[in-house]
């Protein structure tokens, strides 16, 4: 459930934007901001942050468009346009080889496992599991817009989204670690034999 903690400002925003996109980009700008500081006075350390600055660097941006043109026709696309940002971001946290899953594994992992090749790994499958989801729901959300198609096709969409990388993740990583223990131990046993 740390996950849910970093896309609280993305809930927030869709809560609120019934009100106003506008607000809802405010609001969503707030509670992002709100979270970094609570990160900062926790001690947490700002690295493997992409998400979160992202996140800031969205809702700002958003949120000085929606109040200059309240009118405007990206109104209709903020579903898209908030789960593309999230893709974007996913992907290039990737590139950047800093999978934005890191920073919420390390709230949950041990210090010393934070630079082993498999937790990296773990966090790689883990974050482009996410960022196609997100690619695909984008896309998904696009075409609903565009077709004015009815809002529950829009929030079915939307909780796919998050609900099948959510059960990836609560999956994988346990996987993962069983696969390279048999591996270990298979290669422990090799070695053994070659040793004998």
């Amino acid at each position: 459930m740390n996950y849910l903690r970093s896309f609280i400002p993305w809930l927030v925003f869709a809560a609120v934007s019934s009100a106003g996109w506008q607000w809802g980009a405010l609001a969503g700008l707030v509670t992002a901001a709100a979270l970094l500081v609570a990160d900062r006075a926790a001690g947490l350390s700002l690295d493997y942050r992409l998400l979160e600055y992202g996140t800031l660097l969205f809702f700002a941006a958003l949120s000085v468009l929606a109040f200059a043109r309240p009118d405007s026709g990206l109104q209709m696309y903020g579903s898209a346009l908030s789960t593309g940002w999230l893709a974007l971001i996913a992907w290039v946290s990737i590139a950047a080889q800093r999978p934005f899953t890191m920073g919420i594994a390390r709230r949950m992992a041990p210090p010393e496992v934070w630079h082993t090749p498999l937790f990296r790994r773990i966090n790689v499958v883990l974050t482009a599991a996410w960022a196609l989801s997100f690619t695909l729901t984008a896309l998904a959300q696009t075409a609903v817009s565009a077709y004015h198609g009815n809002v529950i096709y829009s929030i079915v969409i939307q909780i796919a989204g998050f609900v099948l990388p959510i059960r990836f993740t609560a999956a994988y990583p346990e996987r993962a670690r069983a696969r390279f223990m048999e591996n270990s131990g298979a290669r422990n046993d090799i070695q053994g034999d070659m040793a004998s």
